[in-house]
């Protein structure tokens, strides 16, 4: 059965239950909010609603129900590959069920219809100042892919159905994911190959092509699909992911919607966080290991130094995880279990960093969380397979984000969500009620 039929049973499941919930259960009490929490940015507020993962703050994300392990254990592999397919993750994500080999290939098939970029959008990029950041590039292309929104065609129509609203989504959602790869390895190869353009293989999954586009070895199909999948979704409540629900619950089509994820993301305090890792990591590399080799008593003494001069160690610590990120510990065992790159001198630094820094960060008692987050090591990957150019980290993060950020949504048209429109309040209405001890 078509994927998209399948999701239109699951969706048509669905709604019994958002109905009864509202309708029986509206009044019920979830949470509290706290002044800190007002003024805070809305920290730990439960007011969003996603199926599609959920970080728990010891395991972890999990998609669907699943970890990252699990998730890469149960799903099919891409071929003469341990890790699987970033349209066998696609299909978990829209459907929550692991697919049969034949349900993959359907996707792959399908994308493959999906991934041409019109002309005009590679000329809307060509026609920004070369020097413009890559991630411009990126929600620039977005934009210019709105012209044939699905969605807002329909919507224009006059034959607009909130019941039916959620296939032209799917539409839009399914066309952006099969071609974001490619405007992604379009702008790198722009900006950073002499433009120096690599035609689609047909014949290759989406994380496998990616690699392709732009010049990477075989290794780097690995790292492709890996990395989507890790950076794809982290629930509703981050930058990128709550621009692209908050954006959408207007109706503004999927295209709008994500090039205002993508603006989001690339924020230093979101995705813009995995290069600024990576430029301390050398620094720090540079100012304190000198070519040897980084042993625990010269990181520990180094890690000191930086806390006693009141700076940071980026890379660690998480709004949410009180453990270490296990899309660290994933790329930390494709690290290892690959030659050459366990051998890597940044590596064996981020690694003796992780040895020691938790231990450190504890005694120092600063941190509510002392171990790693993803950012932690994502570049020191990159960095070493020749992806030196750390403006285009982000891209790559945007590429994987698209996956949960359109899979959200899609089943958030089909179970018909409102409008996001929270309640302000003032700064004299909470000294008020701090007086008061409450709000009375």
């Amino acid at each position: 059965m078509a994927l998209k039929d399948t999701l239109k049973q699951k969706i048509e499941a669905h709604r019994p239950r958002i109905t009864k919930l509202v309708k029986e259960f509206g009044s019920v009490v979830i949470d509290q909010v706290t002044i800190d929490q007002c003024i805070g940015g809305a920290r730990d507020v439960k007011c969003l609603v996603t199926d599609i993962s959920y970080l728990d703050a010891q395991e972890g994300i999990r998609f669907r129900g699943k970890t990252i392990p699990e998730t890469f254990e149960a799903l099919p592999k891409a071929a003469g590959s341990k890790y699987p397919t970033v349209e066998s993750f696609w299909y978990f994500l829209l459907i929550g069920e692991v697919p049969t080999q034949a349900q993959v290939d359907e996707v792959v098939a399908e994308w493959k219809t999906r991934q041409a970029v019109p002309q005009y959008v590679f000329d809307a990029i060509r026609a920004l100042p070369r020097e413009s950041h890559p991630m411009v590039m990126l929600s620039v292309a977005m934009l210019a892919l709105q012209k044939d929104s699905k969605f807002a065609a329909f919507y224009n129509s006059g034959k607009f159905n909130k019941m039916t609203a959620w296939e032209s989504v799917y539409e839009d959602a399914s066309d952006i994911v099969a071609r974001i790869p490619i405007i992604a390895a379009f702008i790198y190869n722009l900006k950073f190959r002499g433009d120096k353009q690599i035609a689609i293989d047909p014949k290759l999954d989406m994380g496998a092509n990616f690699a392709h586009m732009i010049g990477q070895c075989e290794e780097y199909k690995d790292v492709a699909r890996m990395y989507f999948i890790l950076h794809s979704d982290h629930e509703s409540g981050n930058v990128s992911a709550h621009t692209t629900h908050l954006v959408h619950s207007a109706l503004s089509d999927p295209y709008y919607a994500y090039s205002a994820g993508l603006n989001g993301l690339a924020g230093p305090l979101h995705g813009l966080a995995n290069q600024e890792v990576l430029d301390w990591t050398m620094k720090f590399q540079e100012k304190y290991c000198k070519g040897v080799e980084p042993t625990k008593e010269l990181v520990t003494k180094a890690l000191w130094d930086t806390l006693n001069a009141g700076q940071v160690i980026p890379g660690y610590g998480h709004a949410v995880l009180r453990k270490t990120d296990p899309r660290y510990m994933s790329q930390r065992e494709f690290c290892l279990n690959t030659p050459g790159l366990k051998d890597d001198p940044l590596f064996k630094l981020v690694a003796m960093i992780f040895e020691v820094a938790p231990g450190v960060l504890t005694e120092h008692g600063k941190t509510k969380n002392p171990w790693p987050n993803v950012d932690a090591q994502s570049g020191v990957i990159q960095w070493y397979y020749g992806l030196k150019e750390w403006d285009f980290y982000t891209v790559l993060f945007g590429v994987g984000r698209a996956l949960g950020c359109m899979a959200n949504i899609t089943w958030d048209r089909g179970l018909g969500y409102a409008i996001e429109r929270p309640k302000s309040v003032t700064t004299a209405m909470l000294e008020k009620w701090a007086a008061e001890g409450g709000r009375k």
